[in-house]
């Protein structure tokens, strides 16, 4: 069968109020009709679409489960197939016993993703909308949410396709002048094509531009909390966790490897790597520890340098600091409840970050810094009420290719070539924004992207 009934448990799999067992396709009804029985005798074949009946599963002469069955026609349905979906009680032992019953009645059980997969197949979604399904499931903050459900409701779609549309009408344009030059006149064209091409441009390098703010917003910020042995480091991620993950001790240098960490920072999301304390070290492991360090620091989103203000500043301080001068950083004086030896003053001295006082130790300061993340990332950076989101690295990759093809275009009306040569590279253009929405795009590739849906969705 090239298009099977297919079947799989729609909510996580473990004890719970009610589970739901979904079923898809063209025999969705009629597998239903032998396990499903109600007190009126109806069929779920004959019910009317997206209504809601109470009932039994049975396998044979063996009673399942008590139930309320929901049955929903084509096409108005999440998959534009018939589909049923079976409301039962949510133990582990009576959903899977359910999910058999379906499948031994003649459905077969549906891949991760394979739900979705089939509403993108079916017209319902393309594919930026599809890829955005699991980013709601997987969101991790309200920033991460708000721009998937923006991207679900075809926000990516929506820009893409007008985007597109111009394309599409100026490749028509160039074709009908090259087919009739007699009657349709390229050359007063010429002009109208290339402010077309340079507002298209603009757009999409706006959204690639963008495009790491998404991630950001997507996946969280890349952190990695650098300083001097003992300053603190380890204090600091303990007090963000809000338990003792890290070991902390009056001795410099126990930190020697990475300890990787999320954390939720009202709704800031901080992917953080605690490292090694740099300093000049005459130990191996603690050199490989501190080269560590400094590898991470460079593919950083930020860098927290924390400074024990209990000591004074020294040659390890200013190295870290030399380190951090082209990123996003700032500074942590910490211990500010011990006698002071090093001020907020003598640290911009080494350094022109953001400086904020805090004690680890006593969890002071930490508001001041949620704050500061707020001001770095997000409150300066994107504007959810009118620009497009892209959190996808495929979309952006995309979007670049589509960039590159429109300035080739914009070359050759500069120096003067062929006007069927544009064709070329708008063609380009117009693809690499279809693989996005999915028009044209590879099997392999939607069967990749599919793959990384949870099961049942």
């Amino acid at each position: 069968m090239d298009n099977p009934t297919i079947a799989a448990i729609a909510t996580a799999l473990s004890n719970s109020g009610i589970s739901i067992i979904r079923i898809s396709g063209d025999d969705a009804f009629s597998i239903a009709d032998r396990i499903f029985f109600c007190e009126k005798g109806s069929k779920v074949s004959e019910m009317k679409s997206h209504t809601i009946h109470y009932g039994f599963i049975r396998d044979g002469e063996e009673l399942i489960d008590e139930v309320m069955l929901v049955k929903m026609d084509a096409p108005k349905t999440y998959t534009r197939e018939n589909t049923v979906e079976i409301d039962c009680h949510g133990g582990i032992t009576v959903t899977k016993k359910i999910l058999d019953t379906v499948l031994k009645n003649g459905a077969e059980c549906a891949a991760p993703g394979e739900f979705t997969k089939r509403a993108f197949l079916n017209g319902r979604i393309d594919l930026s909308q599809a890829e955005a399904v699991m980013d709601v499931i997987n969101s991790k903050n309200d920033r991460a949410l708000e721009a998937s459900i923006k991207q679900l409701r075809g926000s990516v779609r929506n820009e893409i396709t007008e985007l597109r549309n111009i394309i599409i009408h100026d490749i028509a344009f160039i074709e009908a002048a090259l087919d009739d030059p007699e009657h349709i006149d390229m050359g007063e064209y010429k002009f109208t094509l290339y402010k077309n091409i340079e507002n298209i441009i603009e757009k999409l390098e706006k959204m690639y531009d963008n495009a790491d703010n998404g991630r950001i917003i997507k996946e969280g910020i890349e952190t990695v909390i650098v300083g001097k042995p003992n300053a603190g480091k380890s204090s600091l991620l303990n007090t963000l966790i809000g338990e003792e993950k890290a070991i902390v001790t009056e001795v410099a240098g126990t930190t020697r490897d990475v300890i990787n960490e999320v954390i939720n920072l009202n709704g800031i999301i901080l992917n953080i790597v605690d490292t090694a304390g740099i300093r000049n070290t005459q130990d191996k492991v603690e050199k490989i520890g501190i080269e560590k360090a400094k590898e991470y620091a460079k593919k950083a989103d930020l860098i927290i340098f924390v400074i024990d203000g209990s000591c004074e500043l020294d040659e390890n301080d200013r190295e870290i600091a030399r380190l951090i001068e082209d990123k996003n950083a700032i500074v942590l004086l910490n211990k500010i409840d011990l006698d002071p030896k090093t001020s907020a003053a003598d640290i911009e001295t080494i350094t022109d970050k953001r400086i904020i006082s805090i004690s680890a130790k006593n969890n002071v300061g930490i508001d001041e810094l949620e704050d500061c993340l707020k001001e770095m990332f997000y409150d300066n950076k994107l504007d959810f009420n009118d620009e497009v989101i892209i959190t996808s690295l495929r979309h952006k990759e995309n979007i670049k290719e589509a960039i590159e093809s429109l300035k080739l275009v914009k070359d050759s009306i500069d120096d003067g070539y062929e006007e069927d040569l544009y064709i070329v590279d708008m063609m380009g253009a117009y693809q690499s924004l279809g693989n996005i929405i999915g028009e044209s795009v590879e099997e392999d590739l939607i069967d990749t992207i599919f793959r990384e849906f949870c099961m049942g969705k």
